[in-house]
């Protein structure tokens, strides 16, 4: 469809004020979400919080309908959480791990993720193996069948996106080599959900980890799980499931739920929910295809004349990137650089060397600028970022 900036940065109130080049970290969220967020909460300040969820099931249980659609899957599929590592984590205490058990990860999986398994390598004595990189970046195909064959691990964790550039991993083609054998695939797409098109059966994943306040431009505190019917059918479920996830029978027995809610919390914060539905439901309305095509054009316009400073090295590898532009500075401090940028009202990231330990030390840099541009920031923006930095 045919996308109306004019009306999309009507619809985002914070455009009025500032240029957000952050979205990576937490992307602006339109008024329909925000208003969505109040009106719950002023209906529950009234009515009660166990009456008005009650009241609004019909409504709130859209939300599954609509992440199905963004994820090309069925509404048993989905399971609302409070973050992309909250929902990573719970998927992570499904797989039934022990001592000596090898999990395989990507060099540019996120950090969260990298302290989950080392904690996991503590306390159980797992053993951790990261799958090599191809020269372009991305993971090494032959490496991970390699792998696979060689250590014939319980789990493959690949960060769809790292947090720390803009590489985008080749998870469907991670996919087919990985359900070939006897293991289970668990993908971060906390980075990739609303900016790229995240077919779920076609990635072959059996978890999929989401985040509502990055790309998708929903609330903090929210999140998806995708848990595939592969996954469901074969038992899996949380390590400490509740009574949404489970109903208890016996004195020493409980069931858990069919579906994904099985990964669930009973006390869930509704009034997020609902904002997220209506996140998913402007997403969708707009279509991630125009997204897609107008985070392409933004995108070429800054590599572009990022590539013409000279104290600018852009940092970002791999095959395909998406809008995640990361680069490096000569001569300059990673606080005069943020602080330069917003004295004007530009809001970008700084990413240092905890958040990308690997990468990082392979690139021998110490931290880069991120800057994340999406559909609703405008050309004028992208230039005007760029005269400000030639002026450091």
């Amino acid at each position: 469809m045919q996308m109306d900036i004019n009306q999309i940065r009507k619809d985002t109130l914070g455009t009025n004020n500032l240029v957000h080049l952050n979205n990576a970290g937490a992307a602006l969220c339109p008024i329909q979400v925000t208003t969505a967020i109040r009106d719950y909460i002023s209906e529950e300040e009234l009515t009660g919080g166990y009456e008005l969820a009650d009241k609004k099931r019909e409504e709130l249980d859209t939300f599954y309908d609509y992440a199905a659609q963004l994820l090309h899957c069925k509404k048993n599929n989905i399971a609302f959480t409070t973050n992309a590592t909250d929902s990573y984590n719970r998927a992570l205490s499904a797989v039934p791990l022990k001592q000596g058990d090898v999990v395989l990860l990507t060099e540019n999986d996120y950090p969260s993720n990298f302290i989950a398994f080392i904690s996991l390598q503590k306390r159980l004595g797992i053993e951790i193996i990261q799958v090599k990189n191809a020269e372009s970046g991305e993971i090494d195909l032959e490496d991970l069948e390699d792998k696979i064959l060689l250590y014939k691990p319980k789990l493959v964790s690949v960060s769809h996106v790292p947090t720390s550039s803009g590489l985008v991993q080749p998870v469907e083609a991670i996919g087919k080599i990985v359900k070939k054998y006897d293991t289970l695939y668990l993908l971060d797409a906390c980075q990739s959900l609303g900016q790229i098109d995240v077919d779920a059966p076609a990635t072959g994943a059996d978890f999929i980890s989401g985040t509502f306040r990055k790309f998708l431009r929903g609330p903090r505190g929210a999140g998806l799980l995708y848990v595939s019917d592969k996954a469901l059918a074969a038992g899996l479920e949380p390590l400490f499931i509740d009574l949404q996830g489970a109903e208890w029978q016996e004195e020493n027995k409980y069931i858990a739920r069919a579906d994904a809610k099985r990964f669930e919390d009973w006390e869930t914060s509704y009034a997020l929910m609902m904002g997220s539905k209506e996140a998913l439901k402007y997403l969708l309305n707009i279509g991630i295809e125009a997204i897609i095509d107008r985070n392409a054009l933004l995108f070429s316009r800054l590599v572009n004349a990022l590539a013409e400073i000279s104290f600018v090295t852009v940092q970002d590898r791999g095959k395909q990137r998406c809008n995640i532009i990361t680069f490096s500075l000569t001569g300059h401090t990673p606080e005069k650089t943020k602080n330069h940028f917003s004295r004007s009202g530009i809001n970008i990231y700084i990413m240092t060397k905890v958040s990308a330990v690997i990468d990082f030390a392979e690139k021998d840099i110490e931290w880069v600028v991120r800057v994340s541009p999406h559909y609703y920031n405008t050309e004028n923006e992208i230039d005007r970022f760029i005269e400000l930095l030639k002026t450091l």
